[in-house]
């Protein structure tokens, strides 16, 4: 009779245990992630690397789905987090320079302070941040400022990449129909 109840109750456990899982709801701003050199994972499996990881940055893409963006949704004046749900991350695999300021390598929060005119970009050493709620200037590494540019080809969902350039890799930001390059140099 022990061995029936024992038997029973496991079972019981289980299925409660089981029963109580659901997977999450589909988010609406998908994390995605971008690496310098691009596809860095592909040419690994491929053994097509010609260069070695420097950058890969970490961040959940938010669409404008009619929206008005900068300005509105994203406010001037207050600190961004670059995307939505968790604050964007950056890790750097190797000490760099970003628009020439010395940044060490290691793993970063990034946020923006955008203007209509320019967007300063804050490299933060605190991580795993849900949004930009807690953001704390003390522990700021770095800020840099760079420009936005109008584009003719509107990004509907907010996107980041690395673009190899002739100085270096610039970080493109795109959302809406704004544009802003940060440059690397590695």
């Amino acid at each position: 009779m022990k061995y029936r109840m024992m038997t029973l109750l496991f079972l019981a456990g289980i299925v409660t245990a089981t029963a109580q899982t659901k997977p999450p709801a589909i988010d609406k701003s998908p994390m995605d992630m971008s690496y310098y050199p691009c596809n860095y994972p592909v040419l690994r499996i491929q053994n097509k690397v010609t260069e070695p990881l420097c950058a890969r940055v970490v961040y959940s893409r938010p669409q404008k789905n009619g929206r008005s963006v900068f300005g509105e949704l994203v406010e001037y004046g207050k600190i961004w987090r670059l995307g939505a749900n968790e604050a964007t991350e950056i890790e750097l695999y190797k000490d760099t320079k970003v628009k020439g300021s010395k940044l060490k390598k290691g793993r970063y929060t990034m946020y923006a302070l955008p203007t209509q005119d320019k967007w300063t970009i804050i490299f933060n050493k605190e991580t795993d941040i849900w949004g930009a709620f807690q953001y704390d200037a003390t522990k700021d590494v770095l800020r840099v400022e760079v420009t936005p540019e109008k584009v003719a080809e509107n990004a509907e969902a907010f996107t980041m990449i690395f673009d190899k350039s002739a100085g270096g890799v610039n970080l493109l930001i795109m959302w809406d129909n704004m544009k802003a390059a940060l440059p690397f140099s590695f």
